[in-house]
């Protein structure tokens, strides 16, 4: 049995009641064919939002740990997870960039929605940070449009550290497709993945109205001696 349009239906009134969503801009999101969709993240809350405000299936590549909490709230926390479409990835060692990549190829070539954080991991203050190519990879290689998405809130209910989210209001804004399938010739070339990449951030920075701070967030993290998101 599928379980997604079951947790879906019953997660929906639940999250979006209790965080008071608002969502704007939803009518730049195709209806139907291969999408990338790239997100801001401050909060473990973000991934929540996309899966259960749009009509189509959102696979949105998780790390792995997200499915191995201990405790009666891990387990809650795997099956709603699986239940909105997450797959575990595992993020060390060296392949684990290729084998991200291999698998966000094969949900956009089964004409899927795609959802992925370009900074790579979960903010540790707030800001918006200085994004990764691999949603440039992506886009590039497959000619899919890419369609920012910015969670304005979210940081504010649950930060890094926090054991609960406390309700509050959320705001989910959606923009216009991003197109780069005439740059599809330059997939390999360092300095057009930057580019792009750097337009699909100035797009979410615009959207959020966050402040952008050209460093990794990993970096950031390390520095501020945050968790690992």
């Amino acid at each position: 049995m599928d379980a997604y349009p079951v947790v879906r239906a019953l997660a929906r009134p639940l999250v979006l009641g209790m965080f008071r969503t608002r969502v704007e801009g939803i009518e730049h999101l195709p209806a139907d064919g291969p999408v990338i969709l790239a997100g801001n993240h401050p909060s473990t809350l973000d991934q929540f939002f996309p899966p259960l405000l749009t009509r189509r299936r959102v696979t949105f590549l998780a790390k792995s740990e997200y499915f191995t909490r201990p405790g009666l709230l891990g387990h809650v926390m795997r099956l709603l997870l699986e239940g909105i479409g997450m797959v575990p990835l595992d993020r060390g060692g060296a392949t684990a960039a290729e084998a991200a990549l291999r698998r966000g190829r094969e949900v956009l070539a089964d004409g899927g929605l795609l959802g992925i954080y370009p900074e790579g991991t979960r903010s540790p203050d707030g800001r918006l940070h200085r994004g990764k190519t691999g949603v440039a990879r992506l886009a590039l290689a497959t000619g899919v449009p890419v369609v920012p998405v910015a969670v304005i809130g979210s940081h504010a209910l649950y930060p890094t550290g926090a054991r609960l989210p406390r309700p509050g209001r959320v705001v989910v804004r959606f923009g216009a497709p991003l197109d780069f399938s005439g740059q599809a010739a330059s997939a390999e070339d360092g300095a057009v993945l930057r580019s792009v990449t750097d337009r699909v951030m100035a797009e979410l920075q615009r959207l959020s109205g966050a402040e952008y701070v050209d460093r990794y967030a990993a970096d950031v993290k390390a520095e501020l001696g945050g968790r690992a998101a």
